[in-house]
């Protein structure tokens, strides 16, 4: 297959991060972007004009951040914690703790709360309105059958996706227990979930870079799936995925 390359060369910020990044995020209302790093920062770049606006350190790496709004946002790192800055005024703050690595955080603006997955096998929702202090800010803390590895959001729908091919998804005004549990037939662990903007489906990436795509309504026993053939491949590791309208479907074969 012969790759097609974009006519337009991409733009390389001035200021990077000094090692490998872990996630990144634009904003929804500015050319604004949020970028998490594992030299221990979260940086907030005008990508529009390529100026570094603000940059949080951390004791250890970032592993995933997200906007509350386009001057302020959380992060989840590995030194346990999970950190609100605001970027004008340069304050910060340790929203709460898991007792191991923190690998998601998502901001959910239906419920008003900032949700958090670990190594630690839990979720946990925070009030970031709340006083500062881990008592005063915990909604619920939620077990999962294994280590978490990301986190989707659309609605009030919450898709969470851990090690051993597990993927629960909840609905935010009841977290009481899981909407479903699956169990993936195959073989590889899920790296990646996203929910597709309407809400009707989410797509897997798979630890070997195949994509998934499960609608909500199915049996969870009958592990229905479609794959997504891409239209080029231009790199040896993917580590993320996003939803984009309307896919090319190929039905898998008999």
């Amino acid at each position: 297959m012969t790759a097609v390359h974009p006519s337009t060369a991409g733009r390389e910020l001035s200021k990077p991060p000094l090692d490998g990044v872990s996630n990144l995020r634009f904003s929804n209302h500015s050319d604004r972007l949020l970028v998490s790093s594992w030299d221990k920062s979260v940086r907030l770049y005008d990508a529009g004009s390529d100026a570094l606006l603000g940059e949080f350190m951390h004791g250890g790496a970032v592993l995933d951040c997200c906007f509350h709004d386009d001057t302020s946002g959380f992060s989840a790192s590995a030194d346990h914690t999970v950190r609100r800055y605001v970027f004008g005024s340069g304050k910060e703050d340790i929203l709460g703790r898991h007792d191991a690595p923190v690998r998601c955080v998502e901001y959910s603006y239906a419920a008003g709360q900032v949700i958090s997955g670990s190594w630690d096998k839990t979720l946990k929702c925070w009030d970031p309105r709340g006083a500062s202090g881990q008592e005063r800010t915990l909604v619920g803390t939620y077990p999962q059958p294994e280590r978490v590895y990301s986190l989707s959001l659309v609605g009030n729908r919450l898709v969470v996706a851990t090690a051993g091919r597990h993927v629960n998804v909840y609905d935010l005004r009841n977290m009481s227990q899981p909407e479903q549990r699956r169990e993936s037939s195959l073989k590889y662990q899920t790296r990646c979930v996203r929910c597709y903007p309407n809400g009707t489906a989410m797509e897997r990436l798979l630890q070997v870079g195949v994509m998934v795509m499960l609608m909500y309504g199915m049996e969870t026993t009958r592990n229905d799936y479609i794959r997504h053939e891409p239209d080029a491949i231009f790199v040896r590791s993917v580590n993320e995925v996003e939803a984009k309208p309307k896919p090319k479907v190929y039905p898998t074969p008999p």
